[in-house]
């Protein structure tokens, strides 16, 4: 892995040194204060470019163009809100995907079975353990966003996304973010339709460089990946792990986010 990842600067093979503490530490605190953590330059120039050269022209020929238009939640009906608010107006998300599956023999698909990087990611969020998921397609993405093509307005499913970024557009992809916008307790429906209206002063926002990993904490936090523009498209990399081991994803669910159930 070290021909792949900056383990100098992020030593995730040494769980027992005092860097490896620092940086869980240092995770923690930026996870607690802003719901996410960043490692820029976490994957080294070289697997980026083999990972790039492989992908890229299988989305020309292989990838599931994902298009939908969806309002915040994904849902047709929200409990106790009148059918004219604005927490229904509708968005256009669209990009193309590529499965696990299709990416197999590149330095994604090493970080992702790395147990590691795994057990790094479940000492930061502070769980017993987290597991790559049994399913080939939904285990990890690589998407990618050509000109216009962009991800709106919404909420996770799941409480942490990782996300590596492999290419920034020339301009746009802008990830747009609001900590904290609700919780488990309070929907705050009036704050999150703010939000939607373009009227939320505390919307953040972040421009990534090649090679940073993300980890966000976006079930409570809405986010939002604004347009690429230019002849380059935003490739990023989703890696999804549970807390229990065997997960997969419904042939409904397949269907939907990939066009195909194997």
């Amino acid at each position: 892995m070290k021909t792949i990842l900056d383990l100098e600067t992020y030593p995730l093979d040494q769980p027992e040194s005092s860097e490896y503490a620092a940086l869980v530490a240092r995770c923690r605190d930026e996870l607690a204060q802003n719901g996410m953590f960043n490692l820029v330059g976490f994957m080294k120039t070289d697997a980026i470019q083999q990972t790039l050269d492989y992908a890229l022209p299988k989305f020309e020929t292989e990838a599931f163009r994902h298009e939908r238009t969806h309002n915040i939640y994904f849902k047709k009906t929200i409990p106790d809100v009148a059918n004219n608010s604005a927490l229904y107006n509708e968005f256009s998300t669209s990009n193309l995907t590529l499965c696990g599956d299709q990416v197999e023999p590149t330095a994604v698909t090493q970080l992702y079975e790395w147990q590691p990087f795994v057990n790094f990611l479940a000492t930061v969020m502070e769980r017993p353990a987290l597991y790559p998921m049994d399913d080939p397609l939904a285990r990890l993405n690589v998407m990618a966003y050509f000109e216009g093509q962009g991800l709106n307005w919404h909420f996770d499913r799941s409480e942490f996304t990782t996300t590596l970024l492999l290419q920034a557009p020339e301009t746009g992809s802008t990830f747009q973010f609001r900590t904290d916008l609700r919780s488990a307790d309070d929907p705050n429906y009036e704050g999150v339709e703010k939000l939607v209206l373009g009227q939320d002063p505390l919307v953040q926002s972040l421009d990534a460089s090649a090679g940073t990993l993300n980890v966000f904490r976006g079930v409570n936090t809405p986010h939002c990946v604004t347009p690429a523009h230019g002849p380059r498209p935003r490739v990023v990399t989703v890696l999804t792990y549970y807390e229990n081991p065997g997960a997969q994803f419904s042939d409904e669910e397949k269907l939907g986010f990939y066009g195909r159930t194997e």
